[in-house]
């Protein structure tokens, strides 16, 4: 199954589409082919993320900044802020787009879902929403755990019609027992076998810690520990700092440090010869979540190793914050992304720990869990995910039982299994004919 052209195929025919599975399916992938498609198009699509690190995955800005929230929590906070009636510029720019693509949508909550909705709405939109994650990964944030309610269970989810595709094949790994062990955590089903088989990862720690990438749940754990770790490496320290370009003036400073955050971009990168690194971001010879060595630093450049023994010429590389606006173009007024500024760093990071938050789409080789910074629910799932080589992959022993480590919310998984049998029954008949040119 071409899922590629099933889901361009269903949003040039005017269906909304809901894109889910689990991890490391190739969500992200499939929701960069389906923008560029419609760009390379002469469309104009409006990529929006959920969080600040899911709008910069693929290349976009927050929800809340297109469609001008500002801080509101839901309609009635955005009417006591003067919010509520749209603008006329953002009435315009969102009645421009084609496709208004929605990335890690289990993170948008159903007050957030119908804020969305309203401004669709009020702008007139007549195009298409792609919506694109899985419900039993991270949920949103919210003041307590017993306030959290999915997007699923507005109202405005249920107008919005969705056809699901959902992905299944995972690329990360081709590790069948592992890939079975994965779709029973993410269902937070925990038996004997799973419990044994989740035991079977707890391992004495390696003596060269340095070989392995720890995932921590807290960003305070994650930097004392790459900070530790690269004092012990006896050579000759490297700081690489960020260049800013900004190319609007009144850009102000927070805005670039709250979106280099986002980006997972070292403000100041400190390196030596000799310290493991990830890559950050995905390239035609590395791959997001690759390990590396560091083998030579210079004025202009940083040389990494990987563990096929090919050395790689690292270049810093621009990241920039786009925003739409109102340009002439041929005479006619019309609607341009335009970068607000530009970040130039190296796509790396040491390796030694980051959190499970700021993995997100990464594929990590060696890994070490630290499972007892578990703290919401799907986290040990996303975690636990990231293992693209299972053999190397070890569990520091929790405090905690599994079950309650691999604990989901029951709404969740309820819609999410729900939903699953709805669209198994839907494709069957859908795809049942030999002749249907989407099945080739």
């Amino acid at each position: 199954m071409n899922w590629l052209s099933v889901t361009i195929n269903k949003l040039k025919s005017n269906k909304n589409v809901f894109l889910t599975g689990g991890a490391g399916v190739g969500k992200t992938t499939i929701t960069r082919e389906i923008i560029e498609h419609f760009e390379t198009d002469a469309k104009k699509v409006a990529k929006l993320g959920s969080t600040g690190m899911a709008a910069t995955l693929i290349g976009g800005q927050t929800l809340h900044s297109f469609l001008d929230l500002g801080i509101a929590s839901d309609i009635e906070d955005l009417q006591s802020r003067g919010k509520f009636e749209i603008k006329k510029k953002i009435k315009k720019l969102i009645n421009s787009m084609q496709l208004i693509v929605i990335d890690e949508v289990s993170m948008v909550s159903d007050a957030l879902f119908e804020m969305i909705s309203l401004r669709l709405q009020q702008a007139d939109f007549n195009g298409v929403v792609l919506v694109v994650g899985d419900f039993l990964q991270l949920p949103p944030v919210v003041r307590s755990l017993s306030d959290v309610h999915f997007a699923f269970e507005s109202e405005a989810w249920e107008s919005m019609d969705f056809e699901k595709i959902e992905l299944t094949h995972i690329y990360r790994t081709d590790d069948v027992v592992f890939i079975d062990l994965l779709n029973h955590v993410r269902f937070g089903f925990v038996d004997e076998s799973v419990h044994n088989q989740l035991n079977s990862y707890i391992k004495p720690l390696p003596q060269d810690l340095s070989k392995f990438t720890f995932l921590f749940g807290k960003n305070i754990s994650a930097n004392l520990h790459n900070k530790r770790q690269l004092e012990h490496i006896d050579s000759e320290l490297f700081v690489k700092e960020a260049q800013i370009m900004k190319h609007l003036k009144s850009t102000k400073d927070n805005e670039v440090e709250r979106f280099m955050n986002d980006a997972r971009i070292e403000k100041e990168l400190a390196l030596k010869v000799g310290a493991p690194v990830l890559f950050t971001r995905n390239s035609w010879n590395y791959f997001n979540g690759e390990r590396a060595v560091v083998v030579n630093v210079d004025a202009a450049n940083i040389f990494v190793q990987k563990s096929d023994g090919k050395v790689i010429k690292l270049e810093s590389s621009a990241q920039s914050k786009a925003r739409w606006s109102e340009k002439s173009v041929n005479g006619k007024k019309e609607m341009v992304e335009e970068n607000l500024f530009s970040i130039y760093q190296f796509p790396i990071k040491l390796a030694f720990a980051i959190t499970i938050h700021k993995s997100q789409g990464m594929s990590i080789e060696d890994l070490i869990i630290e499972t007892n910074e578990i703290f919401a629910p799907s986290q040990f799932y996303v975690a636990l995910s990231r293992s693209s080589n299972p053999k190397n992959l070890n569990l520091i022993a929790p405090r905690k039982q599994w079950y309650d480590l691999a604990y989901v919310n029951d709404r969740a998984m309820e819609f999410v299994k729900n939903n699953t049998i709805i669209q198994k029954k839907e494709l069957l008949v859908s795809y049942s004919d030999p002749h249907n040119r989407l099945n080739q």
